[in-house]
Order: structure tokens, then C-alpha cells, then sequence
């Protein structure tokens, strides 16, 4: 049997993941949040797997016990500065690790699909709209962000977070990205293009957490299975 920690396990993602590692066959040796993250450093137990989705204030605890020990992680936690993506796969040259904004195989073939469409219809206005529960701390959500680089992979667009005033005339290129927020929201997310008289819009709504717990706990298991390296949803599920 696997072991397992869980790192932001007091809220409701948190017990949702801890539930479904134990209907998997993980033993769970740990449950980690913020009023007692300090615990993690030193005193946790060595586990196979750690899933994490805390919060990037936690990175630094998560790191330095994934590097105590050994553990192999599966990263969930989103509102990372570029700076700490860097860590997380300078990690992957020790450690077995993967990080995804998203783990729903659903959104995965989302990107996939808006990937292809890009290149099919460049020069096609495009704008994503992300919508989440009235909780979510950070925005644009990570989904967003990963279809943005769906879109762009090199980064070279304008981007646009929202429009106010006076704006005069869409600038050619560029992208707009918008956060909604209300209710209980799991998640939805929609990238839009607009050609001359048409419109392509592809969808994705979460109809609860479950398809995110089911999705991280899938990538835990295969991750065991795999060397020492960072992995990406995608790869890790349908590579």
C-alpha cells in the first residue's frame, strides 16, 4: 500500500482528496494546512506521494520536504509567480513531480482543442472567460492562464484583463482574458474566437470538485509508476 500526505487539507478540497486517496488504497500519514504547516519541515513521516493544494505561501514547506524525503508530488495549488513554477521543476531533477491548474481530463482536452483551433483560425479575435465561486482567492485562474499559452505558447500577444472606458478599437492580436465570480461555482471556462460573421466557442464546465480530486489522485498513481523527472497533466495522462 502507497503512502500518502495531503498538504491544504482543511478545506473541502482538501478532505475531498483525503477521501479519495483512501478509497485508492493510499494510507494517508498526514494532513497538513496553515495552522500547523511548520509540522511538515521536520516532524512529518516520510510518504510515497505528496498532493498539494494549498497555497503558494506553503511552497517553501512542500519543497523542503519533498526534498527530506523523497516524496513524489502532485501539485494542485494555483496563483504561482513564475519564479515558483521554476522551483517546482527544478525539483523534477530529484523528485517525481507534477504540477497542473487543472487535473479534470475534461480541461485537458480543452487545451488540446483550443491548440488546434488557434492555429486553424489565426487572425481570429479571441477572448477566454473564466468563472469560479465567490471563494476563489486568485485571478485569472490557473485554467485560464493554461489556455492563454494554448493560444500563445511563445507569449508574444497583447493581453487584456478586462475593458474600462474609452477603449477605441480591439488592437489586433490581442487576447482578452476576464474573471467572473459568484455562488458555488466548481469552474467553467470558455475561449471564444470571433471571425467575420461567425463565432467558434468551446466550453468546459465543472459540475463539482470531484472531477479535479478524481484526476490528481489518477495522476498520483501513474506518477509512482514513472522516473525521476516534472511532468505535465497531458503527458503524464495521455502520453
Amino acid at each position: 500500500m502507497a503512502s500518502a500526505i495531503v498538504v491544504g487539507g482543511n478545506g473541502r478540497m482538501g478532505r475531498l482528496v483525503r477521501e479519495a486517496l483512501a478509497a485508492a488504497g493510499f494510507e494517508l500519514v498526514g494532513s497538513f494546512d496553515v495552522d500547523n504547516i511548520a509540522e511538515l519541515d521536520e516532524g512529518a513521516p516520510a510518504a510515497d506521494v505528496t498532493v498539494d493544494f494549498s497555497a503558494p505561501a506553503a511552497l517553501p514547506h512542500v519543497l523542503a520536504y519533498a526534498r527530506r524525503t523523497g516524496t513524489a508530488l502532485v501539485s494542485g495549488a494555483t496563483g504561482y509567480a513564475p519564479e515558483q513554477l521554476d522551483e517546482l521543476r527544478a525539483l523534477g531533477k530529484t523528485n517525481r513531480v507534477i504540477w497542473s491548474s487543472n487535473y479534470s481530463l475534461g480541461v485537458a482536452a480543452l487545451r488540446r482543442a483550443t491548440a488546434l483551433v488557434a492555429e486553424a483560425l489565426a487572425g481570429w479575435d479571441v477572448e477566454i472567460v473564466e468563472t469560479h465561486h465567490n471563494q476563489k482567492a486568485d485571478a485569472p485562474s490557473g485554467t485560464a492562464k493554461a489556455l492563454l499559452a494554448a493560444i500563445d505558447p511563445k507569449g508574444e500577444r497583447p493581453v487584456v484583463g478586462g475593458r474600462e472606458g474609452i477603449v477605441g478599437a480591439r488592437v489586433p492580436g490581442e487576447i482578452g482574458v476576464h474573471a467572473v465570480r459568484g455562488g458555488t461555482v466548481a469552474g467553467t471556462h470558455e475561449v471564444h474566437f470571433f471571425g467575420t460573421d461567425e463565432e467558434l466557442c468551446l466550453t468546459h464546465r465543472a459540475a463539482s470538485r470531484q472531477i479535479f480530486v478524481a484526476g490528481a489522485v489518477a495522476a498520483a498513481q501513474r506518477l509512482l509508476d514513472r522516473p525521476v523527472g516534472f511532468y505535465d497533466f497531458d503527458a503524464l495522462m495521455f502520453g
